[in-house]
C-alpha cells in the first residue's frame, strides 16, 4: 500500500558477529536482544528499502589499537587522524580492539538477523587511513575521502523517512541517523532496536542528537507503527 509522501527506509546498522556477545570482540552489552524486534521491523510491508551496513575493515585499519603500538590501549586510548587531502582538517577518535576485518567470521551477519530481507548490504571503514562511524561517509568534507554511496542510493528510491537500528547507539547508529538527517531525510533512530557501548554516555548524549533533528523513538509510538499501517 503506496502512501504519497511516505517511502521509508530501514537501515539495519553493524548487526555482525564482533558487535555482538557472547564472543565479539567489541561486544556491545546486550547486542544481540536487539535482534527480534529488527527482524520485525524487517517484516514491514511499508519499507521502500531495507538496507544493512557492515564495518569491512582492512587488518591495518587506523582505530585499531593494536595498530598504534605496545602503549596503546583499546576502548581507553586515542589518536588523531588527519584529512589525507587536507592537513587542515581533523579529529580525534577512540581506539578500539581489532574487529569486522573484511572476510572474516567476526565481520559476518549476525545468523539470526533476517538477511534474506535486505535490499542491499553498504560496507563501510574500508579506507584503512580514516574512520567511518556513520554509513554514509567519513567526518571528512573538504575533500570526501570516503563515500559509501548511501545517500544516492536512497535519493534513487525516492526515500523520504530514514529509520536506523543496529549497534552501537552512540557511535555508528547516531552518527548514521545525523548524516540521514543532514541529507534532508526525516531521521528516526527506534530506541529499542539499539544498544550502547557506554550506556550511561548514550543517555548524554540523545539531547545532542535531538537537536540535529534526528527523532529518538519508542517501537510502540506512533512513528513506527506507520510501518505497519
Amino acid at each position: 500500500m503506496d502512501r504519497p509522501g511516505f517511502r521509508p527506509a530501514l537501515l539495519v546498522v553493524d548487526m555482525q558477529e564482533d558487535f555482538c556477545p557472547p564472543s565479539g570482540s567489541l561486544a556491545v552489552p546486550s547486542g544481540r536482544s536487539i535482534i527480534p524486534l529488527i527482524n520485525r521491523l524487517l517484516s514491514s510491508p511499508a519499507l521502500t528499502l531495507r538496507i544493512a551496513t557492515k564495518d569491512w575493515h582492512p587488518p591495518d585499519h587506523v582505530s585499531f589499537a593494536a595498530n598504534h603500538g605496545p602503549s596503546a590501549v583499546p576502548f581507553v586510548s586515542t589518536t588523531t587522524i588527519t584529512n589525507p587531502g587536507n592537513p587542515s582538517e581533523s579529529y580525534t577518535t577512540r581506539l578500539w580492539p581489532v574487529h569486522c576485518v573484511r572476510d572474516t567470521p567476526g565481520a559476518a551477519l549476525v545468523p539470526e538477523l533476517d538477511s534474506s530481507r535486505f535490499d542491499r548490504v553498504i560496507h563501510k571503514g574500508q579506507d584503512p587511513r580514516v574512520e567511518m562511524y556513520s554509513a554514509f561517509y567519513c567526518p571528512f568534507r573538504a575533500p570526501k575521502v570516503a563515500d559509501s554511496g548511501l545517500a544516492g542510493l536512497l535519493r534513487a528510491a525516492d526515500i523520504t523517512h530514514v529509520y536506523v537500528v543496529g549497534l552501537a547507539a552512540d557511535y555508528c547508529v547516531r552518527c548514521t541517523a545525523e548524516d540521514a538527517r543532514a541529507e534532508g531525510f526525516e531521521a528516526y533512530i527506534v530506541e529499542e532496536a539499539t544498544r550502547a557501548v557506554d550506556p550511561d554516555a548514550w543517555e548524554s548524549q540523545r539531547a545532542e542528537v535531538e537537536g540535529k533533528g534526528v527523532k529518538i523513538v519508542s517501537a510502540d509510538g506512533e512513528e513506527v507503527k506507520r510501518l505497519f499501517f
